[in-house]
This record gives C-alpha cells, sequence and structure tokens, in this order.
C-alpha cells in the first residue's frame, strides 16, 4: 500500500456543491486536501470525485471480516460504509460490535456503524445475545456509533410500544438518526412510522411504496444486494427527490462483492440519463450529511477521501484514496490481509434423519414461496409427497424439505417445505441465517440434508453443500458468519459453491443468499425459525399442515 500523504492530482475536478465539473489541481498535503486549484490549461481528461459510500449494509453478509471486506471494496471505489453490525450483534452481542469496530479500524477505509435496534429481531426465535435499553444507551453513547440501526419491530413503532420508543428516544437523546425497516408499510401506517422518529428506508419494493415514505419526511435508500433487487423499482425517484435519496447494498455476498459495489448503480443510473453530478450528490452527500460522517467530499480541509474514473460513463475506478493513502489502483487492492482472532458461540450437536421426519398429518402442507431477487416470501397449499407415512421432498413439483436447527444449544430441529429452490439432487446449508444466525438447509432428500447440516457444525459455522458422497464447504470461523481468509479467494470459493447449487437444479440467481433470509421473521409471508413455521402476516406460528 503506497503511504505517501501528500501530493497532487490533475484532471476535471466535481464539486458537488456547487455542481459544477471545471479542469484543475487537487493538492493533498498530510492525507487532506490543502487546496483546489482552477486551471483551464489541464490536459489530464480524467475525473476526480469523491469516494462513494454504502448507507447501509451489513458487512457480514459479505462473510468478509472488515479488515478483508476493504481490500475488495476499494477497487470499485467504496471508501466508506453505514455499517449495521446486527448480525454479529445477534450472535456475541456488544463483544460482537466492539470486534467489528476494533477489525475496521486496523485498515484504512470509513467504517461506520450503529446500534443494532433488534436484537432478537423477534422472540420467536433463538439468537446468541440481546441488546435491551441498557446496551444501546452504552453503544449510542460512543462517538464510533453513529445511529440506531434499523427499526425492523415496525408494528410495535406504528402501535408506539414502550420498548421501541425507548430506543428511538435514546438515539434522539444522542442526537443520532433512527434507520427504518418497514416492507410494504403505506398510508397512515407510513405517516406513524415517519412520525415516531424513523428517518429511513431500505426496504421499498414499488415507487408507490417509497412516495408514501418520502411524503412523511423520511429518506429512501435504493436497494440493490445479492438477494433484493429494487434499483429498477425505484431509480425513477430520483427525477424529483435526489436529495433525498441514497444507495445501499444492505447484503453483499463476496463474489458479488469482487464484481462490484456502489460504482455498479451510480453507472447504471447514469446510463439511464440521470445528472452524474445529482447522481454522485445522493450517493456521497446525502449519506455524509444525514449520518454525520467524516468522509471527505473534495473541499479544501477535508480528509483526501477521493477516486479517480476514466469518465462519467464508463466509470472505470482506476484509483482510490483514504485519508491520502492510496488503496487501490487498476483493479488492484492496496491494503494488506490481516489475521484476526475467531470469536464465536457455536454448540449445535449433530443431528440424525430421524430427527427431520415428518409423518404425514393433513390432506394439505402450507409451502413457503421463495421468490428469486425478493426477501418476502409467499404461502401455497399443495398436496404432500408421503412414504411410509412420512412426508418427503418432491422433488418433481419442487417442493423441499427445509430444516432450521439451534446453533447455540442442543435442541430439536424445526421442519417445514418451500418451493422454487429448485434443487433435484442433494442438499445445502449454512449458518448464516438472518438474524438469529442459527443452522439453515434445503435439500432433497433426509439423509443430504442432515448431511449439509453437520457438515456446518463440524466447521463451527460456514456454508455447505452435499452431493451424494460429495461434500464442499467454506469456514466461517468468525462468528460462523465470516472469515479473515484472503477476500479474493473467499469469493471464488463461495462462487464455485454457489455454481455447484445450480448445476444441482437451483433456479435461485443467489441460492445461498436467499436461503439465508428463510428464516428472516420480520418479512412476510410465511418463514421459518428453530422453534417453527411462522406467519409474518399474523405474526404468530402457524401449522404446517390445513387439513
Amino acid at each position: 500500500m503506497k503511504s505517501e500523504h501528500s501530493f497532487s492530482l490533475s484532471g476535471n475536478i466535481i464539486d458537488l456543491y456547487s455542481e459544477t465539473i471545471f479542469k484543475g489541481t487537487v493538492h493533498v498535503e498530510n492525507g487532506f486536501i490543502k487546496s483546489i486549484i482552477r486551471d483551464d490549461s489541464v490536459a489530464d481528461d480524467h475525473y476526480i470525485l469523491p469516494g462513494l459510500i454504502d448507507s447501509h449494509i451489513h458487512i457480514e453478509s459479505s462473510m468478509l471480516v472488515p479488515s478483508e471486506f476493504a481490500r475488495l471494496a476499494v477497487i470499485h471505489g467504496t471508501v466508506a460504509t453505514v455499517s449495521d453490525p446486527h448480525e454479529i450483534a445477534n450472535v456475541l452481542g456488544i463483544p460482537g460490535v466492539e470486534f467489528m469496530i476494533e477489525n475496521g479500524k486496523k485498515v484504512p477505509f470509513k467504517f461506520y456503524f450503529g446500534a443494532s435496534a433488534c436484537v432478537p429481531a423477534t422472540p420467536f426465535e433463538t439468537a446468541g445475545s440481546a441488546l435491551g435499553p441498557k446496551e444501546l444507551e452504552d453503544l449510542l453513547s460512543r462517538e464510533e456509533i453513529k445511529y440506531l440501526s434499523e427499526m425492523m419491530n415496525y408494528p410495535g413503532v406504528i402501535r408506539r410500544d414502550d420498548s421501541e420508543m425507548q430506543k428511538i428516544a435514546i438515539a434522539r437523546k444522542y442526537g443520532k438518526p433512527a434507520d427504518g425497516h418497514a416492507p410494504g408499510v403505506r398510508g397512515d401506517d407510513a405517516r406513524k412510522y415517519a412520525e415516531a422518529g424513523i428517518t429511513t428506508d431500505h426496504e421499498c419494493y414499488t415507487i408507490e411504496e417509497a412516495l408514501d415514505k418520502l411524503k412523511y419526511g423520511m429518506k429512501i435508500q435504493i436497494r440493490e444486494g445479492s438477494a433484493a433487487k429494487n434499483f429498477e423499482a425505484l431509480i425513477g425517484l430520483m427525477d424529483k427527490y435526489a436529495d433525498r435519496i441514497l444507495f445501499c447494498s444492505d447484503d453483499k455476498h463476496p463474489d458479488d462483492l469482487a464484481e462490484g459495489h456502489i460504482n455498479q448503480l451510480v453507472k447504471r443510473a447514469i446510463a439511464k440519463g440521470y445528472d452524474p453530478v445529482k447522481v454522485l450528490k445522493s450517493t456521497i452527500l446525502n449519506p455524509v450529511k444525514h449520518y454525520n460522517l467524516d468522509v471527505g467530499t473534495l473541499q479544501t480541509g477535508d480528509p483526501a477521501d477521493l477516486i479517480i474514473v476514466d469518465n462519467l460513463r464508463d466509470f472505470n475506478i482506476l484509483r482510490t484514496y483514504v485519508d491520502g493513502i492510496m488503496v487501490a489502483e487498476n483493479g488492484k487492492t492496496l491494503i494488506r490481509s490481516l489475521k484476526t482472532d475467531h470469536p464465536n458461540a457455536f454448540n449445535a450437536t449433530p443431528v440424525t434423519a430421524g430427527q427431520i421426519r415428518i409423518p404425514a398429518k393433513g390432506e394439505k402442507l402450507k409451502v413457503i414461496v421463495a421468490y428469486d431477487g425478493e426477501l418476502i416470501t409467499g404461502i401455497k397449499y399443495v398436496t404432500p409427497k408421503v412414504i411410509d407415512g412420512n412426508v418427503i421432498s418432491d422433488t418433481e413439483n419442487d417442493i423441499l424439505k427445509i430444516v432450521v436447527l439451534n446453533r447455540y444449544r442442543k435442541a430439536d430441529p424445526a421442519v417445514a417445505f418451500i418451493h422454487n429452490f429448485g434443487l433435484k439432487t442433494g442438499a445445502i446449508a449454512s449458518s448464516v441465517a438472518h438474524d438469529s444466525h442459527n443452522i439453515v438447509a434445503v435439500g432433497t432428500s433426509d439423509e443430504q440434508i442432515v448431511k449439509a447440516i453437520n457438515q456446518v457444525i463440524s466447521q463451527r459455522g460456514g456454508i455447505s453443500l452435499v452431493r451424494g458422497n460429495e461434500q464442499k464447504g467454506l469456514s466461517l470461523p468468525v462468528a460462523g458468519l465470516m472469515t479473515d481468509s484472503d477476500g479474493f479467494e473467499v469469493a471464488a470459493r463461495y462462487h464455485e459453491l454457489d455454481k455447484e447449487a445450480h448445476l444441482m437444479g437451483s433456479t435461485i440467481r443467489a441460492p445461498y443468499m436467499t436461503l439465508s433470509f428463510m428464516a428472516l421473521l420480520v418479512i412476510p409471508e410465511l418463514k421459518l425459525s428453530d422453534k417453527g413455521l411462522f406467519d409474518g402476516n399474523t405474526f404468530s406460528f402457524t401449522p404446517i399442515f390445513r387439513n
């Protein structure tokens, strides 16, 4: 990594405040911008602009510790993230959040973490920790914690439950914004949610939903991640609401992160004809102002957090600087890999095929319907396939068994069925299962499913794939969520497993990512926790059979 902190750069300079582009030279001294001089004689044609910001992401979903995440992100021009650490908080509590903060400080990159508002997300699942008002006060009182992260219990906020309002009050006490999470909430409920003090939402699926929330004062984070992809549905908001739009990925798996990040959204927005400067203001200035980030915005006196791109059409990132340190050049990271501790909480015990058998007790089976590129699910009722009195996976009709196993202590697995995964053989499993991160698996036979689960248990966290006698996996020793291995190698390994899942018949674009959300109870309609099948509409457990 190049360590010079004083240098000069010439080219087309983008000033987001004045919304102008001019020829000139940026002088950097000791990591800060000393001066910006207009000079029409500058011959360089590339563009100098502030670095990009992901306004809402769970670093853990990249399967990389923060220091390793940074190595991949900087090649795409990202210099900062607004990060909700609720994945590791669900596993390890405040020590997990502290691990993320300290690991992130070891590299030249700007991680801004929030206080996770919903740990656990619901009382209907088993998590490894809980953050109540006392813990949130502890976190929000810290200068390095910038916001109260997504308030996923939106029904509780709308009802003005004391517990949820207390969390928002603590954030207000420390002058920090409260992030939202309210999929499908519109009309009067959207108004009540916003008036409670919620300032953002990244869960909008339609432009009509986003307009409702904008009307009541919220900002909209346009999300494009590995599973949920809402860019095309929402980018039209740029026409009238560029000053209240931010860009985010929410969840980005390692192979996707290796390919691109927020730069992809900037390029796509520009290709649709939106003013590049306004797009960049939404991407950079809006999160800086909203979350009070100390990220440089290419002004005199600012930290030298900037990027150089070839042009505003192709938007190829030539160089990335953080605090005046060149961290990436021509697609190559200049940040070194670091080894770290492996904090974890993993006490699951191996399971047998007998433990996941489901005796036939009804004429109709209530089935989770997964949707490609969405976190929401549907419900369908089917005639179960029964052999020897037990309901089994029905590959012909794509009705597969799904299992969630408590990873924190010995317990019986919860079992249900799911449609649209498409596997024709084998099974896949993962200890990345939002938000409590128990073990989730889907497969074509009981024997293959338990093999996949037991492989994850033997690794004390990770993802696995089983096809007959063949077993493959990726170990995630940090909280069963992340690894400190080389991020580019992890991306390649993950891509291989993802490809294998597709060869086994999966029709989902990101099978592991989609699987990881099948235990996320706060997103309707039907999900599976370690305690049983859960109806997100009634917010209660529901039987898997209907007579």
